[in-house]
């Protein structure tokens, strides 16, 4: 078992080690054929830091190994916004911008109850993978365009982090392009491990593989985001913090999901626990989204740590669900009454905040 969690751990650095690689590279060879700092946030930057969830579901899915690749994709999700929003937010209030808000937590919202409606039959197939990819594409063009229209401290705050100043060189072209390929190449073995190591993990601790995926490796792969999120935070670049947290949860649920669904064998099957609270969880996380991105355009430190509270509850429940304990029946009716109890009272506050807002500029 130790051997196991030190697979599995090494492949965790591996896999993070390769995306940063991977990240630098691009960025670099992007900047000196001029691309902008705002779209290689949007893309570049945004594809790489998923990069460790497309290589462990990739793995997972080709090797037919369904739950994993779900759960990691569900758990990244829920992970992504309650855990690092939450975090990012008690760090340092966040403030949203108006893209965010009218945008792409809409479409979050969205890609989720597509994810939910194709899923519904059991399984996640080739022409549903499909289908993911080809919104992803639309989704990537539709962010392209609208960067032009970013107002200027958008884009400053994106200069700062990624307008890197690349001389055009066939030297430093040809140390980028390595750049790239080791970090393909370590995403490639990293991920290897780190799948290897979950499944052993998994059967060491009786528990499915869902329940790994949904967890420890869901964590470990969102990683990144974790780290881009905050040191963007603490500079003030709250943009960046919440469009990286939001942006990585679109490409998950469209392009991870997508290439697992369209490399599985035989798709992704979905268990019927999965259909009956983790989706929905996925689907609820998404939809919180909204009503907090409205009131007063801003993350708290109290609306952050109600998204951390709601995070810990549902690390508490899928343990207990594991575990087939007897206290998780006290919980479902602690869930089911906490959940939408905050989640009206965010709606009110964010209604309020509205109509706020509306006799302002009324009054203006």
């Amino acid at each position: 078992m130790t051997i196991t969690i030190l697979l599995f751990i090494a492949g965790l650095i591996i896999l993070i080690l390769g995306a940063d690689l991977l990240v630098r590279g691009s960025s670099h060879i992007a900047s000196a054929l001029g691309v902008s700092p705002l779209v290689i946030g949007l893309t570049i930057v945004a594809i790489g830091t998923a990069s460790p969830e497309i290589a462990v579901s990739i793995q997972s899915a080709a090797n037919g190994q369904g739950d994993l690749t779900l759960g990691n994709v569900l758990g990244s999700n829920i992970f992504n916004i309650l855990f690092i929003l939450g975090v990012t937010s008690i760090v340092a209030p966040i403030v949203i911008a108006e893209q965010l808000i009218r945008k792409d937590a809409p479409i979050l919202l969205g890609a989720s109850l597509l994810t939910l409606a194709l899923v519904f039959d059991g399984n996640l197939g080739a022409i549903d993978g499909l289908i993911l990819l080809l919104l992803l594409v639309v989704y990537i063009v539709f962010a392209l365009k609208q960067s032009r229209t970013e107002s200027r401290e958008v884009q400053k705050e994106y200069a700062e982090e990624y307008a890197k100043t690349e001389i055009r060189t066939i030297k430093s072209a040809f140390t980028n392009i390595l750049l790239i390929l080791a970090g393909l190449g370590l995403l490639v073995l990293g991920s290897n491990w780190l799948v290897d190591s979950a499944v052993q993990i998994a059967k060491a601790l009786g528990v499915s593989e869902l329940v790994v995926g949904l967890t420890i490796v869901a964590i470990g792969t969102s990683l990144p985001e974790v780290a881009t999120s905050v040191i963007a935070a603490l500079k003030g670049e709250s943009d960046i913090a919440v469009g990286n947290a939001v942006g990585s949860n679109i490409f998950n649920l469209l392009g991870v999901l997508g290439l697992g669904a369209v490399v599985s064998p035989d798709g992704i099957s979905v268990v019927e626990r999965v259909l009956q609270f983790d989706l929905p969880v996925m689907v609820f996380v998404a939809l919180v989204t909204l009503p907090i991105f409205y009131i007063d355009s801003r993350i708290s430190r109290i609306e952050g740590g109600l998204l951390l509270s709601y995070y810990v509850l549902y690390l508490i429940f899928i343990t207990l669900r594991a575990a087939e304990s007897s206290a998780l029946p006290a919980l479902q009716l602690f869930v089911v009454f906490f959940a939408p109890t905050t989640f009206l009272a965010l709606v009110v506050v964010a209604i309020q905040s509205l109509r706020a807002k509306q006799q302002g500029k009324f009054l203006q």
